[in-house]
Formats: structure tokens, sequence, C-alpha cells
């Protein structure tokens, strides 16, 4: 009887530690994963998340970190220079006058830069609570002739602040999404802009964020034209700023990229000519960089100029070229020429394309383009050096610098053409600064990651410079990312509502480009 019991008590623990074991795969999946703070200010800084279900595999994600401090203070920036002689003849100056003026050194020069010492020296004067006293301080300098006078915010430099930070996530799961993530043009064609609600609105987007650079006015070209590569559905709308990291989108997946292109026309004659861009106006290059420009290295929101050039025009242009002097010659859409113009601002024909010549690039088609013959444009397309094969799925947004390459640091700030030699200031004020950022990235299980972080907003938030829009991406999971357009541009919807806050005082800006999330 008593070994009965025994034999009871030893089957009941077998049972019991059985069944603990068992669960135990069940508890472990089931604990919830901590996510990683963002690297942003303090680690001990509040922090607040919100995540919602869009769709099954897409997410929206909000984050709220940190708070405004009270010793952060409008500033005005009087100009920056290069040497400390420079700076401190402009200080002593403003001394003089009464002012209390002083220098502050650019320590930090840009990732990969070959220089030695600080980047530069600001001069600066004030502090005030109130922006609108920083204003009258900047407008009265301004009347003294220091023109470059500016009012900055301290929490905006780029060194420790507590924020605040406001950040919206957009997470994309191909595994479990069933739509589509496709870029798509402000009006639907190259010129103009539109504002990413009525883009989203237009589309039937449940989801959309802005874009790559464009060209804001028309003294800088063609307005809305991308300033960078455009591929929408696997074809070529815009060339390369050659090396310029990029986003590229197949269906439901996505990956980061150095992409150039590669452009030519060969008559029937055997006569061979680089085809200097797509869809733009001749002779204004956004941001340089392409292959037979003038400047051949990418110069970030600078216009390049050439008096020769040759630009194929399509119907996604619209239905007219950019008027001007200079030679049209109209291609069928098997490339026989069926009409010669002496002068730019002709129709586009829907199944063929135009080919306008400036300068030499004009003469050039005069003597190979004659009525009746033939002319091939050949277009290839590389990422990461190598040939990209484009389908119909393809899609490739322009952007830069890149920010993750798998899953470290790696700014190309320098050789994205976002470091000016000749302007140290430029990247100062572009990359160190904090600014209103649009970041895209991919994490090493295939989510897709579109970011805004919202800036140029005291006391709300702050924005990020380039490091901690990389370190914002690698928190959130990233191993490969890019920076997109931001700064005004920076936008994100949900459905045709907007859920950032543009930082531009006249509220949304018009793009150029977007990309869209379709059920």
């Amino acid at each position: 009887m008593k070994s009965m019991k025994i034999l009871q008590r030893l089957l009941a623990f077998c049972l019991l530690a059985t069944m603990t074991f068992s669960a135990l795969p069940d508890l472990v999946q089931a604990a919830p994963v901590k996510e990683q703070a963002l690297p942003l200010g303090e680690p001990t800084l509040g922090e607040t998340r919100n995540k919602k279900e869009i769709a099954p595999g897409l997410a929206h994600i909000s984050i709220d970190r940190g708070y405004s401090s009270e010793t952060d203070v409008f500033i005005v920036d009087v100009a920056f220079y290069k040497t400390r002689e420079e700076a401190e003849k402009v200080k002593n100056e403003l001394n003089a006058q009464g002012y209390d003026s002083r220098v502050k050194k650019i320590s930090e020069r840009p990732p990969g830069d070959r220089g030695k010492g600080p980047l530069g020296y600001l001069v600066r004067v004030g502090s005030f609570q109130s922006e609108s006293d920083a204003n009258k301080l900047r407008d009265e300098l301004k009347r003294k002739g220091y023109e470059k006078s500016r009012v900055v915010f301290s929490a905006e430099d780029g060194g420790k602040t507590t924020g605040p930070w406001v950040v919206n996530i957009l997470e994309i799961d191909p595994e479990k999404f069933k739509g589509q993530i496709i870029p798509e043009l402000g009006t639907g064609i190259v010129p103009g802009k539109e504002k990413l609600t009525a883009l989203a609105a237009r589309t039937g987007a449940i989801a959309a964020i802005n874009g790559g650079y464009f060209v804001v006015g028309p003294s800088d070209g063609t307005e809305g034209d991308l300033a960078g590569v455009s591929v929408i559905g696997g074809k070529l709308i815009s060339e390369a700023v050659n090396g310029r990291t990029s986003l590229l989108l197949t269906g439901k997946r996505a990956s980061i990229a150095s992409v150039e292109t590669q452009l030519t026309v060969k008559g029937s004659d055997g006569a061979k000519r680089e085809l200097d861009g797509l869809n733009r106006k001749p002779g204004f290059i956004r941001g340089c960089g392409g292959i037979g420009d003038t400047f051949d290295f990418p110069k970030h929101d600078f216009t390049c100029t050439d008096s020769g050039e040759l630009i194929q025009f399509t119907s996604v242009f619209g239905s007219t070229t950019e008027p001007g002097d200079g030679v049209e010659v109209v291609l069928n859409s098997a490339g026989e020429v069926t009409e010669v113009r002496n002068s730019r601002g002709g129709a586009i024909p829907s199944e063929g394309s135009v080919l306008a010549g400036t300068g030499d690039a004009a003469d050039w088609l005069l003597a190979h383009g004659k009525k009746g013959t033939k002319m091939k444009v050949n277009t290839k397309i590389l990422a990461d050096k190598q040939p990209l094969k484009a389908s119909k799925k393809t899609g490739i947004v322009n952007g830069g610098p890149r920010l993750l390459r798998d899953g470290k640091e790696d700014i190309t700030a320098v050789s994205e053409g976002f470091h000016w030699s000749d302007n140290p200031e430029f990247y100062y004020r572009f990359g160190e600064r904090r600014n209103p950022r649009t970041l895209a990235g991919v994490t090493e299980d295939g989510k897709i990651l579109l970011v805004t972080v919202d800036g140029r907003q005291p006391h709300y938030s702050v924005g990020a410079n380039f490091k901690e829009s990389a370190r914002i991406m690698k928190a959130l999971g990233a191993v490969d990312a890019v920076n997109l357009d931001g700064g005004g541009s920076t936008a994100m919807t949900i459905g045709s509502d907007i859920v950032n806050r543009p930082s531009d005082p006249a509220g949304e800006r018009a793009i150029g480009d977007a990309i869209i999330v379709l059920p």
C-alpha cells in the first residue's frame, strides 16, 4: 500500500514536470520584447510610444521623447567664418558698438572629411527667451550691414539638449502586408508640385511619406523635377546624381543602394553622344554630379549649369517640352525621327519621345537626327555598381546621404556632396545642426521603416542631425538607412490626414514626389 502511494506521487511529479516544461516555449513567446529607447539626449529622458495597426503588416508608431528646457534660448548668428582671426575681428567690431558678442568654435568636421582643424567659427550675439526679441536684434544687425544674421534656437545646435523630439514611424512587414509601396509624382507628371495630403487622397493611399529632393523654384530648372534619380513602374523618370544613396522599392521589399545612371543616344549613322538628362529644363542640373555635366561631383542644394545639353522628354513630363532656344527631334515608338524643330517647346508624343538640344548638342542633333533616320536611346541603371534589371514593380526614390550600412553608422556626407569645401557652413547648417528629417531604412528581417522627425519648432520638436538620424534608425532596428528630403518637406499621412507637424510657417509644403502605401 505504501509502495503504491509512492508510485502515485512519482507519476504525479513526472506529469507536472512534463506540463511545466512543455509550457515554457509559450511563456517565452508571450514575454514582451523590450523596445530600445531612442538615443536622443540623456538615457534617463522620458519617452512615450503609441502603436496602431493600420492594416495587417502595416503599423503607425508615434514617439514623444524629452522635454523643453528653460536653459534653451534664442540666439542671433551673425556670420560663419573659416578662421578664428576673421571671427574675432567681427566680434571686436560688434563689442565696440555695445553688443555682447562671442565666438563659438565648430570643432566637428563631416564624417569622411580629410580636412584638419575646426570646421569653422560662429559669431553670435544675444540670448533671449523670446523669439520676437531675437528677431528685433537680427533686424537691427542687418540694418547695420551684417546681412547674414539669423535667429537660431540653442536646442537645435547639435550639442546636449533635453529635446523634445516627436518621431513618427510607418513600419511595414512584407511577410504580412498585402499591399504595395511605390513612388508617386506630385501632380502625376514631372512639372509642378503637390501637397502630400492631396497626393494621398488622389491615389487612395492608406499611408504616405514625402520622398526625394526636388527643384523648388523655376530659377533652378523645372519646378518639381526630381533632383536625383527617379524610377516609377520600372521606368527611369529622372537621371541620378551619380553615386548618391537612394531607396529601392520592389513591390513590398526595399533596399538601400548607391545609384548611378548611364545614358546615351546613338544615330543610325553610328554617331553616339551622351544623353545629359531626362524630363528637365536643359542647362540646369540640380545637385550636379551627372556624368558629362560641367561639374561631375555632387553638390547638394546647388544648381550647376551647362550651355550644351541633350535632354530626352517622355510623356511623363506632360504634353509639351520646356520652351526655349535650341533644336528638338521627335521620335516615334520605334525610334524613328518624325520631325525636326528649330526651337524648343513642342508637343511630346504619347508613345514616343523628344530629344531637345542646346548649344553643341543642338548642332549634333541637326547633324545626326535627320527626318527618317533612327536614334536609339540607351539607359542603364547601376545599384552599388551592379546593373539593375528594372521590372514594372521597381521604384527608386532619390536621397542621401547614407546613414547605416550593414548595421553600422556610415554617413557618406562628403562623397555625396553634402559638404562644400568652399563653404563649410553648408554642412554645419544641413548636417550638424538639428533639422526636420525624413528617413528610410530596412531591418535585418526585411521590414521597411519610413520615419519622420519633426524639427525647427522650439518647445515642440527640435529635429535631428545626421548622426542622430543614423542612431534613431539603428535603435528602431534598421541595418541599412538613408536620409531623404527633409526640412519643410517632411510630412507623413495616414489616409489623407497628416500626422506629423510640418515646419514651414505656412504649413504643409508642396513636394515633387512621395512614397505611398496602397492597400
